[in-house]
């Protein structure tokens, strides 16, 4: 039932990707995530100047002038490889500041006559953001560990955490919309199996290139879907 229910969620949620509000969250969610990626890598390399300087000075060796150079390829190689493993789970982090929206729009397409929700105050959303954005990087790159150690089943690995998180923090804000963070809190506890067996479904697809870049706003979907269904079985 739970299978059917999720797959039935997600179509519903995939026939409306044209919608307006899908694909203006969708730019602001690519827009601000190669931004904050930029500002990062830029950060680093601020960082790197100021420990190593325009010219370093070895013991023995004197100036090395080519050090400098060394550890600026070394630091974009090390973002271009973060990236990869932190790209997905920041764009996530960043579409649910504005999953209200998705939300909204799924709800006047599919649940007329619901109604009307107060909107998120934009201080309580980026608030809740920046919480996710800590939780997804810090769980990822403590993953990285053990992608190195189960290099085997790694790619398992990627999908049952970030579809745990993915799942927990989807389902929460698209439910506490309608009934309140300790209403969405005890509706999850009773449906955790189904919400992250969803949300490990919207994490499978992180893995491949630009497919990937749709994920946030279907799970935003999907899960706005899997709490009308949820709420209605009781």
């Amino acid at each position: 039932m739970g299978n059917k229910m999720i797959i039935k969620a997600f179509i519903m949620a995939l026939a409306q990707l044209g919608d307006q509000r899908f694909r203006r969250v969708l730019g602001l969610g690519i827009v601000l995530t190669f931004a904050l990626l930029v500002a990062s890598y830029a950060g680093l390399l601020w960082l790197v100047h100021q420990l190593v300087g325009e010219e370093a000075t070895l013991p023995i060796l004197g100036e090395v002038r080519w050090l400098n150079d060394l550890f600026n390829l070394s630091s974009l190689i090390l973002m271009i490889v973060l990236s990869i493993f932190l790209m997905v789970p920041v764009a996530s982090a960043i579409t649910s500041m504005f999953l209200d929206e998705v939300a909204q729009a799924v709800e006047d397409r599919h649940y007329p006559g619901l109604a009307p929700v107060p909107g998120v105050p934009f201080t309580e959303a980026l608030r809740d953001t920046v919480n996710f954005l800590g939780v997804l990087i810090g769980a990822n790159v403590l993953a990285l560990v053990l992608y190195i150690f189960f290099a085997p089943v790694a790619l398992f690995i990627f999908w049952g955490l970030n579809g745990f998180l993915l799942g927990r923090e989807y389902f929460t804000l698209a439910a506490m919309r309608r009934i309140g963070r300790d209403g969405a809190k005890e509706l999850r506890a009773r449906h955790r199996g189904t919400i992250w067996l969803a949300g490990t479904l919207m994490a499978i697809p992180l893995s491949v290139p630009l497919v990937n870049l749709l994920i946030p706003i279907l799970g935003a979907a999907t899960f706005t879907h899997i709490f009308h269904m949820l709420e209605k079985r009781g």
